[in-house]
């Protein structure tokens, strides 16, 4: 379908706070209008804004905007609503709805639910909304949130990760905060606990507070452990409170056999 290219737009520039001004270009299907009183643009079906590898799809687009002192036309706020999607190079977003305030550099994204994935395949999604602050390169997820990577989910009600670069200048999740019925899956085992420490690129867990391991049926108890999601090993460690570990070891079919020929 032949896409509908303002003109105007081309001669706009998508300003950030600390950032150098760059072309902003918005597409539609059907229509693209411009509210000169009200300085907004609004985008309708199949709308797409794009700017520096980075793009926008949803249902309609709409974008506030001011003149800035020299002269020049500065977006402040975009909204997108239905089928929300966002490209980058290092990642691809989904949701209902996005929301970009440029002044206080926060993108909301909500959905049902709203879910990001990077170029691994790893996953974050939230039943509530994501929030991005670009410049903080911090991500807060909430409400069921779940980060998947190959075989292994940790499940929390509210995450907060932040990001750093590569050795190839790439963006990608260093640190993941986990608070509240927090909940890791893997074949090996399942852990719950009030929080932890989430490393992706290392893949360690940290659990805080009334932890609790289930590995093929032994079960741990304690405030402190680590789960090695590259191994499947979760391990209690000693908390500086001084509170002891507990544990139930489930006893083996195997061993079970054994001792009772033992007993013959």
């Amino acid at each position: 379908m032949k896409k509908i290219l303002v003109l105007l737009v081309s001669l706009l520039t998508f300003t950030a706070p600390a950032a150098q001004a760059e072309d902003l270009n918005i597409y539609a299907d059907k229509q693209v209008e411009v509210h000169q009183k009200e300085q907004k643009l609004v985008a309708v079906g199949n709308a797409v804004a794009s700017k520096d590898g980075n793009t926008v799809y949803a249902d309609e687009l709409s974008a506030f905007y001011h003149k800035t002192p020299d002269g020049k036309t500065a977006f402040k706020t975009m909204h997108g609503k239905g089928n929300v999607r966002i490209t980058s190079p290092s990642a691809k977003a989904w949701g209902k709805t996005l929301d970009y305030d440029l002044t206080k550099e926060e993108i909301i994204l909500k959905g049902s639910p709203a879910k990001i994935e990077n170029t691994k395949g790893e996953t974050i999604t939230a039943e509530d909304k994501i929030i991005y602050y670009p410049q903080k390169q911090m991500a807060v997820a909430l409400g069921n949130v779940t980060a998947h990577s190959k075989e292994n989910t940790v499940r929390a009600d509210r995450m907060v990760s932040y990001f750093a670069k590569n050795a190839e200048g790439r963006l990608e999740m260093d640190e993941i905060k986990i608070f509240d019925n927090v909940k890791i899956t893997t074949p090996q085992a399942t852990a719950v606990s009030d929080k932890g420490t989430y490393y992706p690129q290392k893949g360690l867990v940290y659990l805080n507070e009334n932890v609790t391991i289930n590995q093929d049926g032994n079960i741990l108890k304690g405030d402190t452990a680590e789960t090695n999601l590259n191994t499947g090993v979760s391990r209690m460690l000693s908390s500086s409170g001084g509170k002891r570990v507990s544990g139930v070891f489930k006893e083996k079919e195997d061993d079970k056999k054994s001792a009772a020929q033992e007993k013959k």
